[in-house]
């Protein structure tokens, strides 16, 4: 487990850059509600817009901010020598490319789509509170260097991706018909790419260094990645 070391001589500023991490997932989830909100739950962009925009200035402001400390850890205590610092580097683009697929669906929103009506309205709406969660369990894995739930969300996660994929392709071959086929397709992809890059974040607490950010790509495209077994798996 890569982010189980100890913190040594600089603990009070790697936890202060695990605090900031903490923030910027509250942030990601606010973003996320909001644009579901204007997308599926009936808020009017207008109303909601200024407030996402806000938040998504705080999750790039707090991704600058740990980079910044990351910088002078390693300056200070002998340069790239401690995993985490690179572990850092790579995950926190991913936890603020979160905020950024908000926006993407309330992009969707914002060009006058509600998705209100058709068959896919109810999975949308459900949907919309998984995955508002799982950006919270991801926090909470991530804080704990839970690997064991970690574990977990990696299946769901994928069990998730296939589904997106399955959905948008019958979406785009015209298999289900909607009145907002484009607009459900869109929706899925960015709700697949939120999915990849929480799966991204997982993927720090119990891969080794060189297996990182390897969950935003397809199953089939990182095969000699698997999900590490964990104490009384079976290897």
């Amino acid at each position: 487990m890569i982010l189980g070391l100890s913190r040594r001589e600089d603990a009070a500023r790697l936890e202060r850059i695990d605090a900031t991490f903490q923030r910027m997932f509250t942030d990601d989830r606010h973003a996320f509600d909001l644009a579901m909100s204007a997308l599926v739950g009936g808020a009017s962009p207008g109303t909601v817009g200024d407030d996402l925009r806000t938040t998504d200035r705080q999750v790039n402001e707090a991704e600058r901010e740990i980079r910044r400390e990351l910088v002078v850890h390693a300056s200070v205590y002998g340069g790239f020598t401690t995993p985490e610092v690179l572990v850092y580097m790579s995950i926190v683009k991913d936890v603020e490319r979160i905020g950024d697929y908000a926006k993407n669906l309330f992009d969707i929103a914002a060009d006058g789509i509600v998705l209100d009506q058709g068959e896919l309205m109810n999975e949308v709406l459900s949907l919309r509170s998984r995955l508002s969660r799982m950006i919270t369990d991801v926090a909470e894995v991530f804080e704990q260097r839970d690997g064991a739930r970690a574990r977990e969300m990696f299946r769901e996660g994928d069990a998730l991706q296939d589904d997106f994929d399955e959905r948008v392709s019958a979406l785009v071959t015209g298999r289900i018909g909607e009145p907002y086929a484009v607009a459900y397709a869109l929706t899925y992809r960015y709700l697949k790419r939120i999915v990849a890059h929480l799966m991204n974040v997982l993927s720090a607490v119990v891969m080794p260094i060189d297996r990182l950010d390897f969950f935003d790509a397809d199953p089939e495209d990182r095969p000699e990645v698997g999900i590490p077994p964990g104490e009384g798996d079976d290897d």
